[in-house]
């Protein structure tokens, strides 16, 4: 490797040793959400180290095309020193204020997702549900006034003509009214012990 080539390979790892403090403490500021999931913790460690691993790698073949040495482990270890000593506690406090603001952004755009989308859906669906019972309720109401008036005179006409049966052939019908009400109260027992098993 020539000179400028050793001098921009040695800038390149300080920078990455910079850029892994930032990242392992951004990492670890959201351990704590898995943290008690233990296959997850497994993989997101092995995931992330890994995935470091090649990023620095990577820029380390664009500069000098993955030739390593000692010297670029030492300067890897001198960036990540060098931002444990001068940059982690400024980034931590940066890092929390971006959580903030994220969190705050994110609280904000839901709200109003909720009060412009789903709010106005909802209140949309009751009205249409509301409207529909009433429209049933009212067409319920027409068709059995109706059914009352057609049936009404009918009434009528077997009351009449049941009172100029003879009074053998009324025993017999009241006798068939008796059997059929009998039938009708199993059937209601039996439909309410259905339901209640």
């Amino acid at each position: 490797m020539t000179l400028s080539t050793q001098f921009l390979t040695m800038l390149t790892m300080v920078s990455s040793g910079f850029y892994l403090g930032i990242v392992q403490d951004t990492f670890r500021r959201f351990t704590p959400y898995w943290k008690k999931r233990v296959v997850l913790t497994y993989t997101m460690e092995i995931s992330f180290w890994l995935t470091q691993t090649l990023i620095v790698f990577y820029v380390l073949f664009r500069v000098n095309g993955g030739e390593l040495r000692f010297y670029i482990f030492a300067a890897c270890l001198l960036g990540f020193a060098a931002y444990q000593a001068l940059a982690a506690d400024s980034y931590k406090k940066l890092l929390e204020h971006i959580i903030r603001i994220m969190t705050a952004v994110y609280r904000f755009v839901e709200r109003c997702v909720i009060a412009l989308i789903f709010t106005p859906i909802k209140w949309i669906i009751k009205l249409l549900w509301t409207m529909t019972f009433h429209v049933f309720k009212l067409i319920g109401t027409v068709l059995l006034f109706l059914l009352t008036v057609i049936i009404t005179p009918f009434g009528w006409i077997f009351g009449f003509i049941y009172r100029l049966l003879p009074e053998g052939f009324k025993k017999n019908i009241r006798k068939l009214a008796g059997f059929y009400s009998k039938m009708k109260n199993i059937c209601i027992k039996l439909m309410k012990r259905l339901k209640r098993r």
